[in-house]
């Protein structure tokens, strides 16, 4: 690591999501030794990559991510930042809420909330597909998750949703609107974590997570307000996903049509976006321990850096990475180190997200009712801006529903 002498921050302020990809090629493709934020950093990628970030023992999240990226993104105390048992244990209760039962009938509450919206949407103005199906997605993971909120409430929650992911990556005002979004929503769900600990545990995820004991005693409310954001967070940040796939049916009409008929494909549309499009540009956490990657050592405490955004445009790991093809994803069984937009490896026991297949299940459902929906984009700046993170498609996009 001695050579590891140029700091990068600069640099991924500026490249966004081509910078990991952009240093990888300097090493054709094997690991780069840098420094990020003054410190020793290696980026790694590609599938055999993931493999060894995943692998148990090798790298630990605690202590790893920014305060920039928790106090924003996921809170402090989060299941993210844990490791060991108490990351085992915390991680069932998200796999008991997310996986199962849980995508289809997520997925259902979705798709009601949207034929609801759209239907006040037909004959009027264009409407900003962004914030509407933040909106719809917030209405329908509240339900589902047990959180009863006014109309007002809601859309006010949707805002600061979104606000959490627009600024983790960031230090100027987005990021300012970012904290100050966790912090209202985690003061307010802890006072509601305090009420309903005064009844008896009942069904759905916030009662679930108030009630949780499993690692021996209660989380106190914050943390568990923290583990509530963790859920209705996420579902909510597939919005970016849904004006990606948006674009990519205005500029490809032939997967518009197939999606609306198909199932399957509209799944494997879901897959490709995620794939596709700039979302989650890498992945980070801390050495546990001296480790060796492709004859490259890396000293404990080294944070190492997993190129995702990069080993989704790999031409070694997916043929004609630049070409949008759902087609790729028809009847093809995903690699656990492959696909890796929110983790690889084992979503029950690892630290691939569980809520991956909600992730897939609710942009689904999303893309197939706007295929089947009568409407076009007007004239409007489509151009996706690789330098900002997270990226979106920069005229939202707006849709005229028919």
């Amino acid at each position: 690591m001695a050579t590891a002498v140029l700091d990068q921050t600069l640099a991924l302020a500026i490249k966004g999501y081509a910078w990991l990809p952009d240093l990888r090629r300097r090493t054709h493709g094997g690991p780069a030794p840098i420094r990020l934020l003054g410190k020793p950093a290696v980026a790694i990628g590609g599938p055999a990559a993931a493999q060894f970030f995943y692998a148990a023992g090798n790298v630990e999240r605690h202590g790893a991510i920014p305060g920039m990226v928790l106090d924003t993104l996921f809170g402090r105390g989060a299941v993210h930042t844990l490791d060991g048992r108490a990351h085992e244990l915390r991680k069932a209760l998200f796999v008991g809420l997310l996986m199962g039962d849980g995508p289809d009938t997520l997925a259902k509450h979705v798709g009601e909330a949207f034929d609801q919206a759209a239907d006040r949407w037909r004959g009027g103005p264009s409407i900003d597909l962004f914030d509407a199906t933040a909106r719809v997605i917030t209405e329908a993971v509240g339900r589902w998750v047990g959180v009863h909120l006014n109309e007002r409430e809601r859309d006010a929650l949707a805002r600061d949703l979104l606000a959490m992911v627009d600024g983790f990556a960031t230090a100027g005002p987005r990021q300012a609107r970012a904290r100050l979004a966790r912090r209202r929503w985690e003061r307010r769900f802890a006072q509601v974590i305090e009420e309903v600990r005064r009844d008896e545990p009942g069904p759905g995820a916030l009662s679930t997570i108030a009630h949780h004991t499993a690692d021996g005693y209660l989380m106190d409310a914050r943390t568990a307000a923290v583990e509530v954001l963790n859920i209705i967070r996420p579902a909510a940040a597939v919005t970016y996903l849904v004006a990606f796939a948006a674009h990519a049916m205005e500029r490809r009409p032939r997967i518009r049509a197939r999606v609306a008929d198909d199932d399957r494909y509209a799944v494997a549309v879901a897959h490709e976006v995620r794939r596709f499009y700039p979302f989650v540009p890498f992945l980070g956490g801390k050495a546990a321990r001296d480790l060796y990657f492709q004859r490259t050592p890396i000293p404990q405490g080294t944070t190492v850096l997993l190129d995702v955004y990069g080993q989704h445009h790999d031409p070694r790991v997916w043929p004609e990475p630049y070409l949008f093809l759902p087609e790729r994803f028809v009847d093809r069984p995903i690699g656990e180190f492959e696909l890796i937009p929110q983790g690889g490896g084992n979503p029950r026991t690892g630290h691939r997200c569980p809520g991956e297949e909600i992730t897939v299940a609710v942009l689904a459902t999303i893309a197939q009712r706007l295929a089947r929906l009568t409407c076009y984009l007007p004239p409007q700046d489509l151009s996706i801006d690789l330098s900002r993170i997270p990226a979106r498609v920069a005229g939202g996009p707006r849709i005229v529903v028919g």
